[in-house]
């Protein structure tokens, strides 16, 4: 199934009930009084974070969403039923903006719920005009329409850590070590399409999208990766040893992460050296000491997926500063 990370739809709240008139006939009396109930309220549009970054796929076919309409007010006063609400599941990291308003909602948490469209208000019963001077009113009114608008809903992942790194770097091979993940994997650029997301020990990585230089400006998978990285709360860099010049790409990724959004370059980054089965020990050392002068508050790791006892002391140094940044 095709990953959606943006939609625009059409929502609307469901309209208040009418109120009616009616009157009241008892057995023996000519007139007993007014008896048309209010009607119910129309149904909100809410929506809600779930902690499944897929979801915006089961709506992909649907454009359009309602809350119900409320019920009528009936005989003998009887109070019409309010609508069901409609509530809408998305991701959380989801920003869901009404583009006639202006009005933006954020849904940052699982299981946060906003309402962004009120039902209307019922009608009044003509019961509800009753008074000492008009024992018999015949005024009843029509329930309120419910609030509606055209929406754009725009996914931004929220994670605790997130890959990343020039295509190839190792990010979907690291994330399935660490995690049960599936992301697919190859020998050629762009394997990943699509954030993949995993759980180690409760900590949501993501790897996301490779960069290209110029994806700042849109060139290869551009703006779609960079969002993606807005809101993980730290990054790991990972550059693979089997370039001729890691600093160059080093280099290369940090450039488009200020370009793109100075707040990026502030937040806490480790980097990874990956595929030291590529290159001697020697060369393992020059890069990483080259890289230490570079980023000295940067906290540097040299890895190999394919060496067990090194990737267990990976993980438990990398959840040991997961727990510590909270």
């Amino acid at each position: 199934m095709a990953f959606i990370d943006e939609m625009s739809i059409y929502m609307k709240a469901g309209d208040g009930g009418n109120g009616v008139m009616r009157m009241k006939h008892e057995k023996g009396k000519e007139f007993a009084g007014p008896s048309g109930g209010d009607g119910g309220r129309g149904g909100d549009v809410i929506i809600r974070g779930v902690r499944d970054v897929h979801i915006l796929s089961k709506y992909r076919h649907q454009k359009e969403f309602f809350a119900e309409r409320a019920g009528d007010g009936g005989n003998d006063s009887l109070h019409g039923r309010n609508g069901d609400d409609f509530v809408f599941d998305l991701p959380v990291g989801s920003i869901v903006r009404n583009t006639e308003t202006g009005a933006e909602y954020q849904l940052l948490k699982d299981e946060e719920q906003i309402v962004v469209l009120r039902g209307g208000r019922g009608g009044f019963g003509n019961e509800h005009f009753k008074s000492s001077t008009n024992r018999a009113p015949k005024e009843h009114v029509p329930g309120m329409k419910g609030q509606e608008g055209n929406f754009e809903v725009e996914l931004q992942i929220v994670a605790d850590i997130g890959f990343v790194g020039l295509p190839n770097a190792g990010k979907s091979s690291l994330l399935n070590t660490l995690t049960r993940a599936s992301a697919k994997t190859a020998d050629y650029a762009f394997t990943t399409l699509e954030p993949n997301l995993g759980e180690c020990f409760e900590f949501i990585i993501a790897d996301i999208p490779g960069l290209i230089e110029g994806a700042s400006e849109g060139k290869g998978l551009g703006h779609k990766f960079l969002r993606h990285v807005k809101r993980t709360k730290m990054l790991a860099h990972l550059v693979s040893l089997e370039n001729e010049d890691p600093l160059a790409v080093y280099d290369t990724v940090r450039k488009e992460l200020e370009a793109y959004d100075h707040d990026l370059a502030t937040k806490h980054e480790i980097i990874i050296l990956t595929k030291t089965d590529t290159v001697t020990p020697e060369r393992v050392k020059e890069v990483e000491k080259a890289m230490k002068k570079k980023n000295p508050e940067s906290e540097i790791f040299t890895i190999s997926i394919l060496d067990d006892v090194v990737m267990k002391n990976f993980q438990d140094e990398l959840l040991k500063l997961l727990k510590k940044r909270g």
